[in-house]
């Protein structure tokens, strides 16, 4: 695909947008091709675009893309309005011209390219350079083939609705450091990045320093702060002090690689500092604080807490397990091959993950409906929408459920949700007796109030802990805990999701004083691959 001499751009900016078509047309130009070209034929060809058509396409919109023509490149797209609208904000809010782009060989319908460019701005001018891809198709009516449409194609970090911008930053850029004062940057921490913006969005006015000039991407997401590409002028970065642990982050951060669409989060215990934020997701979503999932069995911490509290049974006191259990016209099953054990105790059935003892004793008195949300909320602080971690965070929610949810929610699932932050916490909780709200950031740089609850009694915290050292030295948790030292606990759990074949992997753990908790999509069973997370995360921080 030679291309010839490059086009410079003409009068450095893009023509205006493409204007009477509403957001979300397709194939705008049709058989008139707007600046296009016209195939010469009366009849609409049908099928994948052919490897002419793909490199035909793809040069006369990296041609028109080069020249500053937004009208003329977006009117080789399935999608001219939203098209032209974002390149010409390429080159008139972006302010970037000099477009040179150099395409890669391509790959039956899909053509990779890189491009460099300059952005300038009052006086200032900076490189840009970034990689691409584009994928040409068949129009739908047309028959035309056609750049398809995505704002990834102008760059790979805008998603429907962003745009670019230069100019001076909303808020100066901060300077976040760890407990023992180690700068954390996106490029040593790379899921730190979302939480490092968001931070900057909400405390860079507090932090002292004074705002540059950038190139970034605007997002149209409720609260999503604009995220940098290219710095042109530096403004002075003000320092913001956080909870983090340099030294636990690098190994949340390795262990999530581990696998994908993981998340971790590890707490102090004893303060409520978290220490560590890690995401390994292709959504670039802070799961770790933000996800509403079931928990699955990590949930039975809670549960076990509230027949505990309220006098169905203890540590040691009868939690028969057998093979299936119902509940109001639902049938619960356990984990294949778990031998049923009638005279079980509720830390046997504990160590285990026994759901069907779990669920025998959700009916006892004086249990009801919303003994499960009270014990959460109350005891764990967990789903009255009050935490204040210094960045946007979820809080979990345990619902008073009837019918088999009320069962359901005992063992995780039904409309239980929590995320690995909530999961942390539960554990710290547990293991202390106290709710101290997880922060990332201190309370009084902005006068927050962090969230109460009246915590355990000792003795049902004691008889939690004791649980959690048994699985994970007698149960479940074993092989993922093998080789810890320390004073050491743990629970597993699996959580199933309509529509998905493989459950999510859950897994929360205690070293010493520090918790932590992580959830894998389709991970399967909790020690299979969120457990080995939470393992690297105490070898490290405990």
């Amino acid at each position: 695909m030679g291309r010839g001499v490059k086009v410079a751009v003409i009068g450095g900016v893009f023509a205006v947008m493409v204007g009477g078509a509403g957001y979300g047309a397709y194939n705008v130009v049709s058989a008139l091709d707007g600046g296009g070209g016209s195939s010469g034929s009366s009849e609409a060809k049908s099928g994948p675009p052919g490897e002419d058509e793909v490199a035909e396409t793809s040069e006369k919109f990296f041609t028109a893309w080069e020249k500053g023509d937004a009208t003329t490149a977006a009117s080789y797209t399935n999608n001219a309005s939203v098209a032209g609208a974002l390149l010409t904000a390429y080159g008139e809010d972006a302010h970037i011209g000099g477009v040179e782009i150099t395409p890669g060989k391509a790959a039956g319908t899909s053509v990779p390219f890189s491009v460099k460019a300059k952005v300038s701005y009052e006086g200032t001018t900076k490189p840009l350079s970034y990689k691409s891809t584009l994928t040409v198709v068949r129009g739908e009516t047309s028959g035309r083939a056609l750049v398809d449409w995505e704002p990834s194609v102008v760059h790979p970090g805008l998603k429907d609705g962003d745009t670019l911008v230069t100019e001076e930053s909303a808020t100066p850029q901060i300077q976040a450091v760890g407990r023992d004062g180690t700068v954390l940057t996106k490029e040593k921490y790379p899921s730190l990045g979302p939480v490092l913006a968001t931070l900057r969005e909400r405390y860079g006015s507090e932090a002292g320093g004074t705002p540059g000039v950038e190139l970034a991407v605007r997002h149209t997401v409720a609260d999503a702060p604009d995220t940098p590409l290219l710095t042109l002028t530096e403004g002075k970065p003000g320092k913001l002090e956080t909870t983090l642990s340099a030294s636990v982050q690098a190994a949340a951060e390795k262990a999530v690689k581990r696998y994908g669409e993981s998340s971790v989060v590890a707490v102090k215990p004893s303060t409520g500092e978290v220490l560590a934020v890690a995401n390994n997701r292709k959504d670039g979503f802070n799961a770790a604080f933000q996800g509403r999932v079931a928990p699955g069995s990590t949930m039975k911490i809670i549960t076990a807490a509230m027949l505990i509290d309220n006098g169905v049974t203890s540590m040691n006191g009868p939690a028969p397990c057998p093979d299936t259990a119902t509940w109001q016209s639902q049938t619960f099953k356990n984990l294949t091959n778990m031998k049923p054990n009638e005279s079980a105790t509720l830390a046997n059935t504990f160590l285990r993950s026994c759901n069907t003892g779990f669920i025998k004793l959700v009916d006892e008195k004086p249990l009801t409906d919303s003994s499960l949300t009270e014990e959460a909320q109350e005891r764990f602080g967990l789903g009255q929408d009050n935490w204040q971690t210094g960045i946007i965070s979820f809080d979990g929610s345990v619902p008073a459920s009837g019918g088999p949810d009320r069962a359901a929610n005992a063992i995780g699932q039904g409309q239980v949700q929590m995320n690995p932050l909530n999961m942390a916490s539960v554990t710290s909780t547990a293991i202390t007796g106290e709710f101290r709200q997880p922060y990332l950031v201190p309370f009084d740089l902005d006068d927050r109030e962090p969230a109460t609850a009246k915590g355990l009694p000792q003795g049902t915290a004691s008889q939690l802990k004791q649980m959690m050292k048994l699985t994970a030295t007698q149960g479940t948790a074993v092989n993922a805990m093998s080789g810890l030292g320390g004073d050491i606990g743990a629970k597993t759990g699996s959580a199933e999701v309509d529509g998905r074949a493989t459950s999510d992997s859950w897994f929360t753990g205690f070293r010493n004083d520090v918790a932590a908790a992580a959830m894998v999509q389709e991970g399967g069973h909790g020690g299979d691959a969120a457990g080995p997370i939470v393992a690297d995360v105490l070898r490290v921080g405990g």
